[in-house]
């Protein structure tokens, strides 16, 4: 900055942004310390006697004048894993709720700070703001619960919906080849996103009070692989054991025949990049790992060296498209993804696109028997389900009303409204698909290369692919941005670093994955977990408290796909072992 503008002039600019930024939560706006430091700094730089910029707290220290540099074995580029559109220059805490800058080219600013309060406000039952809609069953009330600092969900030792940070859902299903395997058939009783709340006067579908989460230290590796290193350095490994009470059930008929995992939720920076990653990219990767590994059966045909159908998402408008998001890969665009499918799930907000309930028949059967349901609904007339006021009505209208197979369509007893707006969906979309990847960190250190030099050569970046290219992005988009000729940012042409293949490998855990196979978790911006979200939990079901223990996992049988990288990070010194986890948490 030169020194011919007006100090009052950047004072404006500095107050115009606080003012702006209004919408955004505390972590925003309640820094007064930052904010004096912006003031100083801007005071600082506009100095004809300063020339050279200081660097403020959120790019660090240690890295100034080393950014956007070639330096040892990384490329300039890779100190913006985001891409020039996508990558934030803040590493400091709340990094992880940071903007693209292509949030600002496109004049979406305000769309994007009311999106991320649409993510943070608890939703309601009943309200006249844009919070409306909560229920009649809920996995959560906001969705910042399950996502602190917006980033991975938190261990916890109980399961309790209210408690901040616990981003575990409940995985239920009929197991297959054993009590205790992996795979097989969610159950139809329940959501396939156990919902264990509900508003007045019903019942929770699943009583938390019965489910019982234990944290058990494992004793042996299946592998034989010794719990600690050649060097005599001893590792820990610890992983969940998950049951629920038939009670606790509140549907009829009460499910049998069960097994139980955690999945928890995963960071949603950077979530916009991937969805800009052209379909062709994505199977030049199957076609390059299929000749060496075998790949999920029901996505890629080996024979054909092509996808199998399993790999296509049809979505609303039939626009057919190749799975991308979420553990099991289960979605095709992020705009129908986790977070757009989240908002109407998990506090059970309907939308124009969703204007109905997520319940299930077994729920709704159960609640239109239960006394005391009934009796609380006959002491309300105003109560929507309230019919004609008689028992035999009102239990029909509660079937009628909370039954998905008739919810959809039947408006005898209820006109089923859309409770959040399509302008509330646009900006929470665009706050989604706008949140930047904090850039990398420490990139001159010597250590640090030298852990990307081992991260190659042990063979971590087979999966863990480091770098990608995103297409035009002509992204997907649901009916009420469509209709209302709304655009969301765009990352088009971008060199990113994420850190993964985009499919899906196995690795055999104790208690593991419902499914068996699991994508590939992106690894970008993970490094700063702690400072974000006051955790470093990893892995599907944070059964990992740090990088030491999550690699370790890979290595629990030599069924994993991962098994033989991971030895041979076991076989390095403890320095090198060292330098490979201070090179994940600089990327």
């Amino acid at each position: 900055m030169q020194g011919t503008f007006s100090v009052q002039f950047i004072c404006f600019i500095i107050l115009n942004n606080t003012i702006n930024s209004i919408h955004m939560n505390i972590s925003h706006f309640s820094k007064p310390l930052f904010l004096c430091g912006m003031l100083s700094l801007a005071l600082a730089s506009c100095s004809d006697n300063d020339p050279e910029p200081t660097p403020s707290p959120s790019t660090g220290e240690a890295d100034y004048g080393y950014v956007g540099k070639q330096v040892g074995n990384f490329l300039a580029e890779e100190w913006y894993p985001g891409g020039e559109l996508g990558t934030t220059e803040n590493t400091a805490a709340g990094c992880y709720e940071d903007e693209t800058p292509s949030i600002q080219n496109a004049d979406l600013m305000n769309a994007f700070l009311f999106g991320e309060m649409l993510f943070e406000h608890d939703f309601t039952e009943k309200s006249t703001s844009s919070f409306a809609g909560l229920g009649p069953a809920y996995v959560r009330s906001s969705c910042i619960d399950c996502h602190p600092g917006y980033g991975h969900g938190k261990r916890v030792t109980s399961y309790n919906a209210d408690r901040r940070g616990n981003g575990y859902l409940l995985v239920i299903y009929h197991p297959v080849d054993g009590q205790n395997s992996d795979d097989g058939p969610y159950i139809s009783e329940v959501t396939g996103m156990p919902q264990t709340r509900a508003t007045y006067p019903f019942l929770p579908p699943v009583d938390e009070s019965g489910i019982h989460l234990s944290w058990e230290t494992l004793t042996a590796m299946e592998s034989g692989l010794p719990m600690q290193f050649p060097d005599g350095e001893k590792y820990e490994l610890i992983y969940p054991e998950l049951s629920i009470d038939i009670d606790a059930f509140n549907t009829n008929p009460k499910p049998s025949n069960l097994a139980f995992r955690l999945e928890s939720t995963i960071g949603l920076y950077g979530t916009g990049l991937l969805d800009a990653i052209p379909e062709d990219s994505l199977k030049a990767q199957y076609q390059r790992e299929a000749p060496y590994t075998e790949l999920n059966p029901n996505f890629w045909d080996k024979d054909a060296n092509d996808w199998a159908a399993g790999a296509w998402y049809t979505l609303a408008d039939g626009t057919q498209r190749i799975k991308r998001f979420t553990y099991a890969m289960t979605r095709a665009s992020l705009q129908d993804g986790a977070g757009a499918n989240a908002m109407w799930n998990i506090p059970n907000v309907s939308r124009s696109d969703r204007p109905y309930l997520y319940t299930t028949a077994a729920w709704a059967q159960a609640m239109s028997e239960n006394p005391d349901v009934i009796a609380k609904i006959k002491a309300d007339p105003s109560s929507p389900y309230y019919h004609d006021g008689t028992e035999a009505g009102i239990a029909q209208a509660v079937r009628t009303l909370l039954d998905p197979s008739t919810n959809q369509f039947n408006n005898d007893y209820h006109n089923f409204k859309p409770e959040m707006s399509d302008n509330n969906f646009w900006q929470f979309m665009a706050w989604h698909r706008g949140l930047a990847v904090p850039r990398a960190r420490d990139l001159h250190d010597s250590d640090v290369q030298l852990g990307k030099k081992l991260f190659n050569e042990i063979g971590c970046a087979t999966c863990h692919r480091p770098k990608w290219q995103t297409g035009t992005d002509n992204y997907w988009a649901p009916a009420p941005i469509v209709s209302n000729n709304l655009s969301l940012p765009t990352y088009p042409h971008q060199t990113i670093y994420p850190y993964t293949d985009m499919l899906q490998h196995r690795l055999y855990m104790k208690n593991g994955i419902h499914g068996s196979w699991c994508r590939t978790t992106p690894l970008w911006g993970r490094g700063l977990s702690q400072a974000n979200t006051g955790a470093e939990d990893r892995l599907h079901d944070c059964r990992a408290r740090n990088e030491i223990e999550a690699i370790m996992w890979h290595a629990y049988s030599k069924k994993s796909d991962a098994y033989e990288s991971t030895y041979k990070f076991y076989q390095l010194s403890k320095k090198e072992r060292d330098a490979v986890v201070k090179f994940l948490r600089s990327i």
